[in-house]
């Protein structure tokens, strides 16, 4: 009887009263011309179209049966929860703070450039890494596998321009792929570059180096990229890098940042299309996303800043930039927030961020003392180590707390929240813009499937 009496409540309890509710991470949005309705959570990621019968039973949730077979569609789109989503996002980012999974280590071969562009955030230095430094490098590769168990080793080639020191890149990577080899784990890597040096030669080298892939960045067509993006000193680059990226066979994907300013704006949709042509005709895997500059320091202190975006054109690129790798939400903002990933210089300083690889005063350490076993203790500046760490998911701010964006954001950048302000998402209240944006984006994706 009691076994009976225990099934029967259990058919009939409620999805509210099994825990189910509606997500405190939905963006919801009419589409065009339809009675239809987009939803976006930015807690998994998702963005789906629900026809008014589905709206329905969303808005009658707690009604319904738990077995009702709209809950595990509802669910499995992160559109209704049955746990806490911001007690998970704050356990992902004490998380996220000391996560082994991959060691990233962003590595800068060299701190000169061969450009002089007006908005960079770095001083440039002449020099290259020695030899001592390259094999502190490997021994700290091999401490970081040996304590944290991690499963992979991830390589960013930074700078500078790091191309500028092809050669130490070249025996640097033979050297980390034997020692990836020799731990078992997976090894892969990434470069930053002006692609001013992108020759056959130097491609030839970053796949032996299995380089998989690469930014450069173009700010225009033409005249108006070498307006900004110069040779140090004076001199076109434009016509080059083009050069280089369509006379190549580049066999590693190639994402080409467009460095948006006022004085470029105008500029996204024709090097967009000469970007899709190139890729197009090549057979190079090419594509082109925009960023917005940001003001920094350096620039300032060089009175050479461009003219910054700001209003709906700043979140207007932000909008068309983030819509494209739309991603499940995360406990940190970036790998600064994560205990064994750092930067490490031309001579062998160890820093949380990419913006900080010029700035000695921002190291936590040095590449030859620093050790993951006693992170502290070996750290020459411990408040430049926790100082990121201690930012991981703005767990002590109420604001980004209640806030919708939070997975999507995580906080912002800690860089900004230490040394400047907290940055917010530009488009932080116009959800609508991007939310159609994702939809048209997943749109042109389905129509792109159906071509193929």
């Amino acid at each position: 009887m009691k076994r009976e009496e225990t099934s029967e409540k259990k058919s009939i309890r409620t999805a509210g009263e099994a825990g189910w509710h509606i997500s405190g991470y939905n963006l919801k949005l009419k589409v065009p011309d339809s009675h239809d309705t987009i939803i976006v959570n930015l807690y998994k990621g998702t963005c789906a179209v629900y026809n008014p019968i589905e709206m329905f039973l969303l808005s009658i949730l707690s009604e319904l049966k738990e077995d009702h077979p709209i809950i595990p569609r509802f669910a499995d789109r992160g559109i209704i929860a049955n746990f806490d989503e911001r007690s998970a996002l704050e356990a992902m980012a004490r998380g996220g703070c000391m996560f082994f999974s991959d060691i990233s280590l962003t590595i800068c071969p060299t701190m000169s450039c061969n450009f002089d562009c007006p908005y960079c955030f770095e001083d440039h230095r002449e020099g290259k890494m020695s030899a001592g430094v390259q094999d502190d490098v490997v021994a700290l590769a091999e401490r970081l596998l040996d304590f944290s168990g991690a499963k992979s080793l991830r390589i960013s080639w930074y700078g500078g321009e790091p191309l500028l020191a092809a050669d130490v890149i070249e025996s640097l990577s033979q050297r980390l792929i034997k020692l990836a080899d020799k731990k078992g784990v997976s090894y892969g890597a990434s470069i930053v570059t002006n692609g001013y040096l992108l020759t056959s030669e130097n491609i030839d080298m970053l796949v032996k180096s299995e380089v998989s892939s690469a930014q450069i960045t173009l700010d225009g067509v033409g005249d108006v990229h070498d307006l900004t993006r110069h040779l140090a000193g004076g001199g076109p680059t434009f016509r080059r890098i083009i050069d280089n990226i369509s006379n190549n066979k580049i066999p590693f994907k190639i994402s080409i940042r467009h460095n948006v300013h006022k004085d470029n704006l105008n500029e996204i949709n024709g090097l967009r299309g000469l970007i899709e042509r190139i890729s197009e005709e090549s057979g190079n895997d090419l594509k082109y996303y925009p960023s917005p500059v940001r003001d920094n320091d350096a620039a300032a202190r060089r009175g050479k800043q461009v003219n910054l975006l700001c209003g709906s054109d700043m979140h207007d690129i932000d909008i068309l930039k983030d819509s494209a790798p739309f991603f499940a939400g995360r406990g940190v903002h970036c790998v600064a927030n994560m205990g064994l990933s750092m930067c490490i210089d031309d001579r062998g300083n160890l820093l949380k961020c990419w913006d900080d690889v010029d700035k000695a005063d921002r190291s936590f350490g040095n590449v030859a003392g620093w050790d993951p076993e006693d992170p502290i203790g070996t750290a020459t500046s411990p408040d430049n180590l926790t100082s990121y760490l201690n930012t991981s998911g703005a767990l002590d701010d109420p604001e980004c707390q209640e806030c919708i964006w939070l997975p999507a954001c995580a906080g912002g950048c800690p860089h900004q929240r230490l040394y400047y302000e907290k940055s917010c998402i530009p488009f932080k209240d116009c959800p609508e813009e991007y939310v159609l944006a994702l939809y048209r984006r997943m749109n042109e994706r389905t129509q792109q499937q159906k071509s193929v």
